[in-house]
């Protein structure tokens, strides 16, 4: 009996890429790194043959995956170049977004203690930087990060002025009865959680930040320090694109064209998915706090998937 090809990134082109990129001068040795690229490559291009593979990472950003990864293991060199490359850079990003001085040194400054990993479980620190992917820069990724934590905060802050208000005005909160949950195909989630994942950060920013947030484009172009109309095109972009791969998603797992289309008719209010948690991947930070929710609670304006 034949034996069974071989997938994904092999050996030799991982250490390649290794050499390429010069992982080792921050710590990194051949095994680690490519361990690295595998899980990455597995993330996106699971079902890769080793030459897609091999071509998949070569188009990453290996020196800057390389920063990113040997920052969050702590390297000293790689935290010495990091900061020398993107402090300044963290400063100017939230100056922009946040028009104050103040907020955006404490903005900047509480980013740079999660990427350092100040925050630690069960003795271990825990770096942001294990989320950088290298599909992107890493300085539109640290823009995509920094900006969710803004909203972050935004958010929070609105919430709890928004209830101290009305507690003062002696209102009652009285929790809502649920909704009954009507089932839907499972595929259909599958086949939307598949997609989203494969969006880059900044596409599920963009998403989330619109959909689920309900920023205007033009809140989100000076966040992004984008101009509106270059916005409202990516958005447009990246709906369509990824109703196309939820088709192809619902094909793959054995519907025909006519089944994944009257699929996609489904009512947003019948689908159940982790719109919030799916969006924030890649960055690390729960920027939409609530976990699972409901197509319906995601802002869209339509009545379809």
């Amino acid at each position: 009996m034949p034996a069974p090809a071989q997938s994904g990134l092999g050996n030799e082109k991982a250490f390649a890429l290794h050499e390429r990129c010069g992982a080792a001068a921050y710590g990194l040795d051949r095994e680690q790194f490519a361990a690295i690229l595998r899980d990455i490559q597995r993330k996106y291009l699971p079902l890769a043959s080793p030459d897609e593979a091999a071509d998949f990472c070569g188009a990453l950003r290996l020196e800057e995956l390389a920063l990113a990864r040997a920052c969050a293991a702590g390297n000293e060199r790689a935290w010495q170049d990091f900061i020398s490359r993107y402090r300044h850079k963290l400063h100017a990003m939230a100056l922009h977004i946040t028009r104050d001085a103040a907020h955006a040194s404490e903005l900047a400054d509480s980013l740079f203690a999660d990427l350092y990993g100040v925050n630690t479980r069960d003795g271990v620190r825990h770096s942001k930087l294990v989320f950088y992917t290298a599909r992107g820069s890493l300085e539109g990724w640290l823009r995509t990060v920094l900006a969710q934590e803004f909203i972050n905060r935004y958010r929070k802050q609105k919430r709890v002025v928004s209830l101290d208000e009305q507690t003062e005005e002696g209102a009652q909160f009285i929790a809502p009865h649920p909704e009954p949950v009507i089932a839907s195909d499972a595929r259909l989630e599958a086949a939307t959680d598949e997609a989203l994942a494969e969006l880059s950060s900044e596409d599920r920013y963009v998403l989330a930040a619109y959909h689920l947030d309900g920023r205007t484009l033009a809140e989100i172009a000076r966040v992004l320090g984008l101009h509106e109309s270059s916005v409202s095109r990516r958005l447009d972009r990246v709906t369509t694109t990824l109703r196309k791969r939820i088709l192809a998603c619902l094909r793959e797992r054995g519907m025909s064209h006519a089944q994944a289309k009257e699929a996609l008719e489904t009512d947003v209010r019948d689908v159940q998915l982790d719109l919030r948690a799916r969006l924030a991947q890649d960055s690390g930070a729960k920027a939409f706090p609530g976990g699972k929710v409901s197509a319906q609670d995601a802002g869209t304006d339509g009545s379809h998937v």
